[in-house]
């Protein structure tokens, strides 16, 4: 059988592949420390799991679901934006509950893009944005984001380009894999060239709240809903990856349109999950403040890893990933990575999955307890 044409160029995804190579070394016997992926290794506050436990025990509550998520999610999510980011959003027509936002951006292209439309992603960025696009049947045009510019667009150069084919941008702040934080500044020039060449910005926005004491959106300038939809996740905010909880957000007929693909897909979530979400988000600063704590000790651990390596790195990124730059004595960060896998047995990922402008980078996850850290940073030194 032969497979579309549309996975053409369509590789598995790097983690998928690294991972089973991880699990071929465990069964050697090497107990690899895993520091690569951000999936968080802290449960959810235990109210949270309270409430899915409680409302999975109710009899009505196992049917499908409405296409647009529960109203008490939608109205948990219009509550949060309106206090962690100050944005207004209608409950019933500005908000899309998903099945985690990854999914979400696979909708977005599928709901914009013909064959042969453009969308301009950032390198380096989340290789997601990539494979989606391609799926969809668009071209990639990617735009490098560099340390020296930290790790902002460039609008000078992509005003000079070509833009007439570009149908979306997929924008990302606090930036990942670089941990680089928005600007008031940024969101607003954002805002502006989206409207300036009617191009639909997609920000993507899970780490808003981790090691970060003033959460933004990009929905938050404005007039942004004119050219902006923003993705968001519980995933990484309140420990519930697993639990595949996203949302959109943007102007009702951004949200109608996408919907229109969306109740094509699936059957909506479970309902007990919607109500322990809702649950979630409105727990307050300490619970916040609580995880930051934690992946603030992790964070500092991190960093002396990383000095043992001789990489350089800013201490001012924010997110559940630090990123730095490898010694020039070595290639790539691949080379690093592959290095200190196969003489240390610890895994940490080669920026350059990311794209071209990360190969020169490594990024750890801060998703593992100090004592992890401890005991990697132990194997490196007896290398």
């Amino acid at each position: 059988m032969k497979t579309s044409k549309r996975l053409e160029g369509i590789g598995e995804y790097y983690f998928s592949q690294k991972l089973r190579e991880i699990e071929e070394l465990n069964k050697a016997g090497k107990n690899i420390i895993n520091l690569g992926i951000g999936s968080p290794d802290l449960p959810p506050h235990p109210e949270v799991i309270k409430t899915l436990q409680d409302e999975s025990a109710k009899t009505n509550v196992h049917a499908y679901q409405s296409y647009k998520g529960s109203a008490i999610l939608r109205k948990a999510i219009s509550d949060w934006y309106k206090k962690w980011y100050r944005v207004e959003l209608d409950a019933d027509s500005e908000i899309l509950p998903l099945i985690g936002s990854k999914e979400g951006i696979m909708h977005i292209c599928m709901t914009y893009l013909d064959k042969g439309d453009e969308v301009l992603v950032p390198n380096p960025g989340y290789p997601t944005y990539r494979s989606a696009v391609k799926l969809a049947g668009g071209k990639c045009i990617e735009y490098k984001l560099r340390e020296k510019n930290n790790y902002h667009p460039d609008f000078d150069k992509l005003s000079k380009s070509k833009l007439k084919k570009v149908k979306l941008m997929f924008v990302n702040y606090p930036q990942m894999p670089t941990g680089q934080l928005s600007t008031t500044g940024l969101f607003e020039k954002l805002v502006a060239f989206g409207k300036k060449y009617s191009i639909l910005i997609v920000h993507d926005n899970p780490y808003s709240f981790i090691l970060n004491e003033q959460p933004q959106s990009l929905l938050s300038v404005e007039g942004a809903k004119d050219c902006v939809i923003e993705l968001n996740s519980l995933s990484k905010s309140h420990n519930m990856a697993g639990w595949r909880v996203g949302m959109l957000c943007g102007a009702k007929e951004r949200i109608a349109e996408v919907l229109r693909f969306k109740s094509n897909m699936d059957s909506g979530m479970f309902l007990p999950a919607q109500l322990a979400a809702a649950k979630a988000l409105s727990l307050g600063k300490e619970w916040h403040d609580e995880v930051n704590t934690i992946y603030r000790a992790r964070r500092e651990k991190v960093f002396e890893l990383l000095q043992l390596l001789n990489c350089q790195f800013s201490k001012e990124q924010v997110g559940m990933f630090v990123w730095a730059r490898v010694p020039t004595s070595y290639k790539d960060g691949y080379v690093l990575s592959d290095e200190v896998l196969y003489k240390s047995n610890v895994f940490i990922t080669p920026g350059g999955i990311f794209g071209s402008a990360g190969e020169k980078y490594i990024r750890v996850s801060l998703c593992a307890p100090v004592e992890k850290f401890e005991e990697a940073i132990r194997r490196i030194n007896n290398e």
